[in-house]
């Protein structure tokens, strides 16, 4: 089976930025899931500030941090 020149240079670009990439240790980033958090209050996308205690429900709580476009 012939390959496409196109794929060719596609699939050895691939291949170099795989090979220069630094990993990640995402166990380094912050909590971990199931691990407690520190006392926090920081502002909501609608500017309202949150404090880890006005999120906590019965169950606990869930954060989610995505970053944004415009940071």
């Amino acid at each position: 089976m012939r390959m496409h020149p196109l794929a060719a240079i596609t699939l050895s670009a691939a291949t170099v930025v795989a090979q220069t990439r630094t990993p990640i240790d995402v166990s380094r980033l912050g909590p971990q899931v199931g691990e407690p958090v520190p006392e926090f209050a920081l502002r909501d996308q609608r500017g309202v500030t949150r404090s880890l205690q006005s999120i906590l429900g019965e169950r606990g709580a869930m954060l989610v941090f995505i970053r944004s476009a415009d940071w």
